[in-house]
């Protein structure tokens, strides 16, 4: 994690703390900055587990490269990915669409909790996110810790927004999404972790607005 990265998990730290979330279960992805902000949780966590289905987007030949070496390098893929980025596979990777099958049995899990709380780390996924959703659905306070791409696809889902949307969904830095189930929909808010660097905590908070209520 960055400075400004290990900053963010301990204002979680303290912002679960506050809320008196004291059940929480952690999913996190197995890549190494998830796993790191998940340590630093631990002392609140009834439970942490580690998902493979939560990782980043495989971008095969592409990994490592900017979006403008992909551009010089693989000129007729990149347009491609303009063209349908939903459905677009990066050469000997995956696709938006191959994260959300993966994250199924993940969003299945997640539907049978109270809350789901996410937290996003940069990055591309939705096939193999089909076993962590089926398992979130089974939780009472559930925080993923993730990547970009799957926390798209996750909340795409229970925010019901179109396939063609999912990959341009904003996903702020620092910032925790709290998805409550209601009657017929989902209620999503938005937590912004604020790194103030004139504070000795390093941290503050402060929420959003419900930006969809369903």
């Amino acid at each position: 994690l960055s400075d400004n990265g290990i900053k963010y998990a301990k204002a979680l730290l303290d912002f679960f703390k506050n809320e008196h979330v004291d059940d929480l279960r952690i999913w996190s992805s197995q890549k190494v900055r998830a796993a790191q902000t998940a340590k630093e949780l631990a002392p609140l966590a009834a439970h942490i587990e580690y998902w493979k289905a939560l990782d980043e987007i495989d971008a095969g030949v592409c990994e490592g490269l900017t979006y403008e070496d992909i551009e010089q390098r693989y000129p007729s893929q990149a347009q491609d990915r303009v063209r349908d980025k939903y459905h677009f596979r990066f050469p000997s990777g995956e696709s938006y669409e191959d994260v959300v099958a993966r994250l199924e049995p993940v969003i299945m899990e997640l539907e049978r909790q109270t809350n789901v709380l996410l937290v996003s780390h940069q990055a591309d996924v939705v096939a193999r996110l089909e076993p962590v959703i089926m398992e979130l659905e089974r939780q009472t306070n559930v925080l993923l810790v993730s990547h970009q791409a799957v926390l798209r696809c996750i909340l795409a889902y229970f925010d019901e927004r179109p396939l063609d949307l999912l990959p341009f969904l904003n996903m702020p830095l620092h910032t925790l999404i709290k998805l409550t189930p209601i009657a017929y929909g989902c209620e999503t808010t938005y937590y912004q972790f604020v790194t103030d660097e004139s504070d000795e905590n390093q941290g503050r908070v402060s929420a959003f607005q419900n930006l969809s209520t369903h």
